[in-house]
């Protein structure tokens, strides 16, 4: 449930569902995010759902803080919601020119990177939230074994598709960007695609998914 909630700005509420990252939290964030999409509470204009946050814009023209922040508090939330959907397979190749911190990662967490790559691969990731560049997927939760910081001195860009590894999350960049996760293969899925309106984002808050590592070839038979 909602730890408190507080005023961001003029025309901002900032609800806060406390301080721990995990994937329970994160859950009930976005179920009241959802429920709100399907409420239409008249006046808010923008719902921006983050690990244990939400953050809700509205027009002061239609609502005030006050009277909004009541109806937050009342909206009627399924606790019992399966937020789980179909398992969502995100190929990766792992060649070296795409495995771009795999040796950092082997040297820090002094692992063989055959055994990164084995736990990796052998692990299911929840989508916490999506953003930093639009449609970029925020996925927990890693195995200890193989957390690590950012790098100290991030990247200009990052390839599209490049796949990143983090403390306790893992990413896949949707365009080419500035970064500082570790690299460890790329896929050759375009997770974001403005075009398609209805559903632009490959990966969307609540989504499971599932990687798989696949050979040069195959990456090329499916890129484009």
């Amino acid at each position: 449930m909602i730890k408190n909630i507080s005023n961001l700005g003029d025309a901002g509420l900032y609800c806060d569902f406390g301080k721990e990252v995990n994937k329970d939290t994160n859950s009930m964030v976005i179920k009241y995010f959802k429920s709100l999409q399907k409420t239409k509470i008249d006046g808010i204009n923008n719902l921006t759902p983050s690990y244990n946050k939400l953050i809700i814009s509205f027009d002061l023209n239609k609502t005030d803080y006050k009277s909004l922040k009541n109806k937050i508090e009342n909206v009627e939330i399924d606790l019992f919601e399966n937020l789980s959907k179909e398992k969502i397979k995100i190929p990766v190749c792992c060649e070296e020119n795409f495995s771009l911190d795999i040796k950092r990662l082997s040297e820090k967490l002094k692992l063989d990177r055959e055994k990164i790559y084995e736990n990796f691969f052998n692990n299911e990731y929840f989508c916490y939230m999506t953003g930093f560049i639009a449609g970029m997927p925020f996925l927990g939760d890693l195995d200890e074994k193989i957390r690590l910081k950012r790098l100290e001195t991030p990247r200009v860009k990052v390839p599209k598709g490049s796949i990143g590894i983090t403390e306790q999350f893992t990413n896949i960049y949707s365009s080419e960007s500035p970064g500082g996760w570790n690299i460890i293969g790329n896929t050759p899925f375009n997770i974001f695609d403005s075009s398609k309106e209805n559903k632009p984002n490959l990966i969307s808050p609540g989504d499971t998914v599932v990687f798989e590592r696949i050979t040069i070839d195959e990456y090329k038979k499916l890129y484009g």
